[in-house]
């Protein structure tokens, strides 16, 4: 295996050759460099796409500032290469290799993926490829490093079962620790790899594939998931931190352009407002918020280490943050005379939402304002649980134009089995709208944006049951929006359903999966998240390969007492809450946001032990109000 210094001096002939080669030299100010020999485990945080998108991530430095606190362990990166570095490597015979310290992937303790999103799937295989390990993990053995992967997409783990040794279900700040100790444990024993996946099955939060068995029939249907170790849960819950950690502020500066060049602080986490299309909005409940002081005091910290003239202030939904009002008032009077530029996504639409961008504003004029009504009708907004008004969204509209802003961002979804053409005719007839009031007030200046997903059922969610919209009504949709918004002023943007099915496929996918997704691999797919590498008939290829119909999959609507893939893994909401979610959908019936009011979706039985240690107005959950939530029930 290459030392170190022989993988830099093999750098050093290939990297002219590539694009951006500043991608895989490190060398970032604030980056954390141990000496090797110092510590006893060497983590490797991998996020498995280009560096561009990876070094801004906010979970992978969350993670890096946890392990590199401590003294026994250091944390080191490495992000996907692109084809051609890939390529290069290949031929020069170079493995891949961490930025910090240029040590081969191989010689690590631990290698952690971040899995956002499922399109990212394939790379995870490239990535192991290219260190030299199998990629499957039956074939690895106790010399091969322990492969762990968490993020959003790790919900439904089975797809990339076959690859990953054990999955972080939840938040990792705690988790992390506690995965570090069984592994640090099992090293000093010296037991078998074997007896590794029972040390890490008996931390909470932790799932260990191989420790379960799956029995299903010829069409897919599960009967049982069952573990087969007794140190194996039935189900395996969520782990959630009771207390946000302090915001990372010593975060990593890139010597080249990336995707957000910006200091990153998470005011919030959670949301209460109940979308039934949202699988953030259901995983990562419940609300647990930071002071306005702690936010403060990080935004100073971070522009003394880093430099950067952008904050983002992040949240699932801003403007549902209790202080959302005093923070930017604070933020605005601190940061005047920087001239620096503040974000608030996700932002309610309402007035209250204007006035915090108008205030916000003041600091670095420019850019426009993002809504997301997600559907034109009231009957789909019912459905969807978006308890919109068209009053309220033109009111809101109204207030944005009126005080000098040029544009407007509208994100819609269409899709969903119950939309008609005429709920998709609303859509444009709503941008027509807005664009009107938007020329009433700033004239030919005013543009409107229309940036339209197509829904996928994902796992725990309400319509985790229902299926997928058709090929042919997809494009018949996306046309009628196309030929609805020629006119000057309007920008239309979607995502070919092509490229839609695929998320499906892989986000309701079963451990069947990990045999098209290997496919894929070998048939050449990496980088499926973009456009020019993206081969949708390689992937009908592979399904084929493997004896499967992806459709099924995407267009099966199933039973509300059918075992679906991802039902031992629970995120602490109830299958009982999600099944009356679905069924008011069926009806059109709104649920309020519930801060307004508990409705027992399971959250709050389920973590009282941490509420208690909290800090008063840090929980943002209502009491309960019923007693059927006195008892956790997952399933």
């Amino acid at each position: 295996m290459l030392t170190p210094q022989q993988i830099e001096a093999r750098l050093d002939r290939i990297l002219l050759r590539v694009t951006k080669p500043g991608r895989y030299v490190g060398g970032e100010l604030n980056q954390v460099i141990k000496p090797w020999d110092s510590v006893s485990t060497h983590l490797a945080l991998i996020f498995p796409e280009l560096y561009d998108l990876g070094l801004p991530n906010l979970g992978m430095a969350i993670l890096y500032d946890e392990v590199n606190k401590r003294a026994d362990a250091l944390a080191e990166r490495a992000y996907c290469p692109w084809s051609d570095m890939e390529a290069e490597m290949r031929s020069a015979g170079i493995p891949l290799f961490s930025l910090e310290s240029k040590h081969p992937l191989a010689q690590f303790d631990i290698l952690a993926f971040s899995l956002p999103y499922e399109s990212l799937y394939t790379n995870v295989l490239t990535m192991l490829d290219l260190a030299g390990l199998p990629v499957l993990a039956e074939e690895r053995g106790d010399e091969h490093p322990l492969v762990i992967a968490g993020g959003h997409a790790a919900f439904n783990p089975e797809p990339m079962s076959a690859f990953i040794d054990a999955f972080a279900i939840g938040e990792g700040e705690e988790l992390i620790h506690d995965i570090i100790a069984a592994h640090q444990a099992w090293k000093a024993s010296g037991e078998s790899r074997n007896d590794l996946w029972a040390r890490l099955a008996a931390v909470p939060g932790v799932y260990v594939p191989r420790l379960y068995a799956v029995e299903q029939d010829v069409d897919g249907v599960i009967s049982a998931i069952r573990p087969t170790h007794p140190a194996a849960p039935q189900t395996v819950i969520k782990r959630v931190v009771g207390v946000l950690p302090p915001p990372v502020t010593r975060l990593l500066v890139p010597s080249i352009d990336i995707v957000h060049n910006r200091i990153a602080i998470e005011i919030m986490r959670g949301c209460t407002r109940g979308c039934r299309f949202c699988q953030a909005g259901m995983i990562n409940r419940p609300v647990r918020e930071r002071s306005v002081e702690e936010i403060l005091a990080a935004v100073e910290d971070a522009l003394t280490h880093t430099g950067y003239e952008e904050i983002g202030l992040l949240s699932l939904a801003s403007s549902d943050y209790t202080h959302i009002q005093e923070l930017a008032d604070a933020v605005a009077e601190r940061l005047a005379s920087r001239k620096l530029s503040v974000s608030l996504p996700s932002l309610r639409i309402e007035s209250f939402s204007v006035d915090l961008m108008d205030r916000l504003k003041e600091l670095k004029p420019g850019g426009g304002f993002t809504l997301a009504p997600e559907a034109a009708t009231e009957r789909m907004r019912q459905i969807i649980n978006k308890p919109i008004s068209k009053a309220q969204l033109m009111e809101t509209v109204e207030a944005v134009f009126s005080r000098g802003w040029n544009s407007v961002k509208l994100y819609f979804m269409i899709g969903h089995p119950d939309e008609t053409l005429e709920d998709v005719q609303a859509i444009i007839d709503t941008c027509k709208a807005v664009l009107a009031i938007g020329r009433r007030h700033v004239g030919g200046r005013a543009k409107v944006s229309a940036g339209v997903s197509t829904f996928i059922p994902k796992p725990h969610t309400p319509f985790q049951w229902v299926a997928c919209d058709s090929l042919e009504q997809i494009r018949a949709k996306q046309n009628l929006l196309r030929d609805g918004l020629r006119n000057p002023g309007f920008k239309l943007s979607w995502v070919k359903p092509e490229v839609t099915f695929l998320e499906a496929w892989l986000s309701r996918g079963d451990r069947r999966t990990s045999a098209v997704i290997h496919r894929a691999w070998q048939l050449g797919a990496s980088f499926d998240a973009w456009q020019e590498h993206y081969d949708y008939q390689r992937w009908l290829q592979a399904f084929a390969d493997c004896g499967l119909d992806p459709f099924s999959y995407s267009h099966r609507a199933r039973d509300l007492d059918e075992i679906l893939p991802w039902q031992h893994i629970s995120s602490g909401v109830r299958i009982d809450y999600l099944k009356e979610e679905f069924h008011r959908s069926q009806s059109g019936e709104l649920r309020d946001d519930c801060r307004d009011g508990c409705y027992a979706c399971g959250i709050l039985p389920t973590f009282n032990d941490l509420r208690a240690e909290l800090p008063v107005d840090a929980w943002k959950c209502p009491p309960v109000k019923r007693r059927r939530s006195a008892k956790v029930e997952v399933a």
